[in-house]
């Protein structure tokens, strides 16, 4: 083991930091992007009018079958052959959002659905139109049961960071590969790029994890569902209870 470690490092630090930054906006762009197109796919299976249905159904269904690494050979590519050039992190932006869109939109499906109709039925019994029954009502709680899966995928698509390398959009495996190339030692520097790997997924599994945790026992995340919180238990605290009610009338 004591010949392992021959890489000089430090002369690669600053490349693996920019790496590492540039892993890290391909995710955060990537995730953003793939919940909200999630969102709306979602609701489009949802929709009453079967046209819509239809092409959020395909949408899904191919992007579900079809293997990242050929989305992202399309995208960059493909789309290039017939005159469309997207620079590399567009090109995987794009690739990681339409792709993981396919298995979002499935979760978000399933999790408003799963939402009880009585939640709709009291909405409109107090006058609520659509649109606020579904941003008040619905959603919180679909958001609630949705959390465990996308949690998973944001993990994942973390990871699959990493197939970018095929279009050398120089994130942690692509700096990986090109140390390799200068060092030709293989096992080491991907030993390492793993380790990176883990040390950035397993605390964020770990952190969502914990999210989960908080948002099943109720815990208020958002600062106005704090104040909201305890405005109702300084409320509650500022009623009479009933043996002080029993004082009052029996004085």
């Amino acid at each position: 083991m004591s010949g392992l470690f021959q890489v000089p490092w430090s002369d690669y630090q600053s490349n693996l930091l920019d790496a590492l930054g540039r892993t890290l906006a391909y995710t955060v762009v990537s995730f953003v992007g793939a919940v909200l197109l999630g969102l709306v796919v979602a609701l489009l299976r949802l929709s009453r009018t079967w046209p819509a249905r239809a092409i959020a159904a395909v949408y899904t269904e191919v992007f579900k079958n079809v293997p990242l690494l050929a989305i992202i050979f399309l995208t960059y590519f493909g789309l290039a052959s017939v005159g469309v050039r997207l620079d590399v992190f567009t090109a995987g932006c794009l690739s990681l959002v339409v792709f993981y869109a396919a298995y979002l939109s499935e979760i978000f499906r399933s999790a408003i659905s799963g939402v009880h109709a009585g939640q709709t039925e009291a909405g409109q019994a107090l006058g609520i139109g659509r649109t606020g029954i579904f941003g008040h009502v619905v959603l919180p709680q679909a958001l609630r049961l949705a959390l465990p899966g996308t949690n998973t995928m944001l993990v994942d698509l973390l990871k699959s960071t990493s197939l970018l390398v095929t279009v050398s959009a120089a994130e942690l495996m692509s700096e990986g590969r090109l140390i390799t190339s200068a060092t030709f030692r293989a096992l080491e520097v991907y030993l390492v790029i793993s380790a990176v790997y883990f040390a950035l997924c397993y605390p964020l599994s770990q952190l969502l994890l914990l999210l989960e945790r908080k948002v099943r026992a109720g815990v208020p995340l958002s600062p106005w569902r704090r104040r909201r919180l305890r405005a109702a238990r300084a409320l509650l605290a500022a009623e009479p209870t009933p043996d002080a009610i029993v004082k009052e009338v029996s004085v």
